[in-house]
């Protein structure tokens, strides 16, 4: 995100963030990123006419050329600083988000910090394996429904345990204990898909299974199917590298 340092304040808050977001939409309209003024959001406190972030608001390619901008800053050391002071006003009457995330719940992958984003900016959903189920799907489709969020990407990541706990059910029979066994399950079409004698195997797997969970978003009508037909929605999927930080796109 834009950051306003030498903006300068009054004392009243609500005007200091009105100047913020005239002065950001201004720069993001220069930049050329197809930022629409009349654009309108939901938000918690009823209709608002700016957005929270009203840089937010671009094309599905600005979206996904955005996050991947973000990401190639995180791999280089040059993260944004995490700043909620600024933006706390604002996301108080509604949120904004550019972009959706199908993430796993694996501790070391946080997509806020690897694509370099602050609060607000980014919708993720999170579970292990990132596979869908009908409450993602939901959870999604009110992000590009309500939200108007222009991009999902599916993230997966190297060495994922529960891809892992997959294929040795799929391999040995395994059964895990609890609800454990019902992700096993979820992910055994990517197991399946990948030949036993593959030599990077889970990597291989790890990539089918955002493959096939982007193209299932693809086709999850009524909403999903058409916004990606009207071109108002991307759905991509990536790969999370654990050594480098860097996101690979696959789908």
């Amino acid at each position: 995100m834009c950051k306003l340092s030498n903006l300068p304040e009054n004392s009243n808050p609500q005007q200091n963030q009105q100047r913020r977001s005239f002065l950001k939409l201004t720069m993001a309209s220069a930049l050329g990123l197809g930022i629409a003024a009349t654009h309108q959001v939901m938000a918690a406190s009823g209709g608002i006419t700016t957005p929270p972030q009203p840089e937010n608001v671009l094309t599905p390619e600005a979206a996904l050329e955005r996050l991947m901008a973000g990401n190639d800053r995180y791999v280089a050391g040059l993260s944004t600083p995490l700043n909620f002071k600024d933006e706390r006003a604002a996301l108080v009457n509604g949120q904004n988000p550019y972009a959706s995330i199908l993430s796993c719940a694996d501790s070391r992958v946080s997509p806020e910090f690897c694509f370099d984003e602050q609060r607000g900016d980014l919708f993720v959903a999170r579970v292990a394996g990132n596979y869908l189920t009908t409450d993602f799907v939901a959870t999604l489709e009110y992000a590009a429904a309500v939200l108007h969020t222009p991009l999902i990407m599916v993230l997966g990541h190297e060495s994922c345990g529960a891809i892992k706990a997959a294929i040795d059910a799929s391999d040995n029979s395994t059964q895990f204990p609890g609800h454990i066994q019902s992700i096993a399950s979820a992910l055994a079409p990517a197991v399946r898909a990948i030949d036993k004698q593959s030599k990077n195997r889970i990597d291989d797997v790890v990539k089918m299974n955002v493959i096939q969970n982007v193209k299932e978003l693809k086709k999850q009508t009524p909403i999903l199917s058409r916004l990606v037909a009207e071109k108002k929605l991307l759905v991509v999927g990536g790969v999370y590298n654990l050594k480098t930080g860097k996101v690979d796109m696959v789908a």
